[in-house]
């Protein structure tokens, strides 16, 4: 499933075609994908001028006067910017077709396996914590408040390994499984110690290795998931640099020690013994 580094990469590739562009029209090609588009969703875009784009967590959130447009990839969702005579493919389920300087352009979504999302918030910005998906979310571990002592403040109660504390994202949101085995074994952690007994100091590193690995990722454009394509039609390669993902039986990077794979919360983890304590 895409996170946050791929969210943020399509973010960043539809914002320059997208922001401060008219809707000219919303075409829908399903009744819905993970849930039903909403109803007459043309007729409320049509003529509106779309703010800017941003995103919360994984969600991309596309602005307008009257509401948000909320978007989620799901499994294998992916956004193209295209040119309107583009010929339409199996799944391209959703258009949002804009005006702008360079004439019209669809901003395409794809999307097979039909969990990905397509919803409509009305209100201005400050009301869209107040959505279902969005209301329980964490802090933007690339935001000023994010930090080691929030981590250390809010875990001390949680019994749960790190690993899945994380995941969770109602602490910090968008720190999802690839990047979380990556962040644990950059602060030599290891995913299996239970949040409340991790001190200051190892929070710390852990939340500088977050902001790091998030970032370069992004740099990067991402991982090469199985689903995931960027808006320009390419993959990412920050998969190239994992130390641990997806390398089970493989020789740790630093230490030469056979990297591990376990499943916490039904989801593998990946993890250096003599790394990670």
């Amino acid at each position: 499933m895409p996170e946050l580094p791929e969210v943020e990469v399509t973010r960043r590739g539809v914002a320059p075609h997208i922001d401060g562009r008219i809707v000219d029209s919303v075409l829908t090609r399903r009744e819905g994908l993970r849930w039903p588009f909403p109803p007459g969703l043309s007729d409320l875009l049509a003529g509106q001028r779309i703010l800017h784009t941003g995103r919360r967590g994984k969600y991309l959130l596309i602005a307008f006067d009257h509401g948000t447009l909320i978007i989620h990839l799901g499994m294998s969702g992916h956004l193209r910017v295209l040119p309107p005579d583009t010929a339409v493919k199996k799944h391209d389920h959703f258009d949002l077709v804009v005006e702008g300087d360079a004439g019209r352009q669809v901003l395409r979504m794809n999307d097979p396996r039909r969990f990905g999302a397509v919803l409509w918030h009305p209100g201005d910005d400050g009301e869209l914590d107040q959505h279902i998906l969005l209301r329980g979310l964490g802090v933007e571990p690339l935001e000023a408040g994010f930090s080691g002592e929030l981590l250390y403040r809010e875990t001390r109660r949680r019994s749960a390994p790190i690993k899945q504390v994380l995941l969770a994202g109602d602490i910090v949101v968008g720190v999802g499984n690839i990047y979380a085995c990556e962040s644990l074994f950059r602060a030599g952690i290891s995913p299996k110690t239970p949040a409340a007994r991790i001190g200051r100091e190892r929070y710390n590193r852990l939340a500088e290795a977050i902001r790091l690995i998030l970032s370069e990722a992004i740099v990067q454009g991402g991982s090469t998931l199985r689903d995931f394509i960027a808006v320009n039609g390419q993959s990412g390669y920050f998969q190239q640099t994992y130390f641990v993902y997806d390398r089970a039986g493989v020789p740790c990077r630093n230490c030469g020690a056979e990297i591990r794979q376990i499943k916490q919360g039904q989801r593998s983890t990946f993890y250096c013994v003599h790394c990670q304590k």
